[in-house]
């Protein structure tokens, strides 16, 4: 029977890049990325180093799974729009973004999610406020950090951006 563990842990959406970093530090110690579920990772006992990892916010698409599948890569799982993918490290190196443009892509689309996510609770918790409930704070605060992961990932965008003029 092979040995597994399931750890809890957090990340906020804008540090996706963090929790893939971490993934990828898991299958360098032999813990190999089987499924995932909201805040919940699962790990199998496998040869250090044998995966790579990577996690993208994708909308749901049989097709595009399917594309991956030719690339080797394996689906192990999706919480909410955010798709993890696996492959064995034997068949080099594995990026699921080809060029600058679509990593700005990627991230300017995980910056409209923010912002739409951020904008409503910043209306719903002023909203709540003049109606005079008493908890129109945690929709305020919510927004506000949602808005400040929009402001970290818009800081990578404009990077990348100048970062593409430089290679022009």
């Amino acid at each position: 029977m092979t040995e597994r563990k399931t750890i809890r842990k957090w990340f906020f959406v804008w540090d996706f890049e963090k929790e893939e970093e971490w993934l990828n530090e898991m299958a360098l110690s032999g813990w190999a990325l089987v499924s995932v579920g909201f805040c919940r990772y699962t790990f199998e006992r496998t040869e250090p180093g044998e995966y790579i990892i990577r996690l993208e916010m994708h909308k749901h698409d049989p097709s595009y799974l399917a594309f991956m599948e030719e690339t080797n890569a394996e689906y192990v799982g999706r919480v909410f729009q955010w798709i993890y993918f696996r492959r064995k490290s034997e068949y080099g190196p594995f990026d699921i973004f080809s060029d600058i443009d679509s990593k700005i892509e990627h991230l300017r689309n995980i910056c409209r999610v923010l912002f739409l996510l951020g904008i409503g609770n910043i209306l719903i918790g002023i909203g709540n406020s003049l109606n005079g409930l008493n908890i129109g704070w945690i929709n305020l605060i919510c927004g506000s950090l949602l808005m400040y992961g929009l402001g970290n990932l818009r800081g990578k965008v404009t990077y990348l951006e100048k970062e593409r003029k430089l290679r022009e």
